[in-house]
């Protein structure tokens, strides 16, 4: 089974930008969907972003359209989430996440079943 490893996380001023990556130990098509989850203190886990394998497309939750930008870098089986202006409710632990699942919407949240270990996201102001 892939397994992924974060990196990027740090703290960052509101405004400001950050860039995290997630290298999967297997060939990148192994996998149908690669995401970024999410978890801020006392809530539920969320999903963030996610990118269709191979195809590219991608989906976001609402609160961070416009602002948060996932890619696939092929070559080094590597998926990115490129996060600029980012606001004090962003503030979490990120997790990548791999869904294996070639018959579901990489957009179904759920659908998700190999996990990283997360990096943890602090913004302030």
């Amino acid at each position: 089974q892939v397994q992924l490893v974060e990196s990027g996380g740090g703290s960052v001023q509101a405004g400001g930008s950050l860039r995290l990556s997630c290298a999967a130990s297997a060939y990148i098509y192994s996998v149908a969907c690669m995401g970024w989850f999410r978890q801020a203190p006392g809530k539920e886990r969320e999903g963030v972003a996610a990118i269709r394998i191979g195809y590219g497309t991608t989906y976001y939750t609402n609160s961070v359209k416009g602002r948060f930008t996932i890619s696939q870098d092929n070559a080094k089986n590597m998926v990115s989430l490129q996060m600029i202006n980012l606001e004090l409710d962003d503030t979490a632990i990120y997790y990548c996440a791999a869904a294996t699942s070639r018959t579901m919407s990489c957009g179904t949240w759920s659908v998700y079943n190999v996990w990283g270990q997360g990096t943890q996201v602090t913004v302030s102001s």
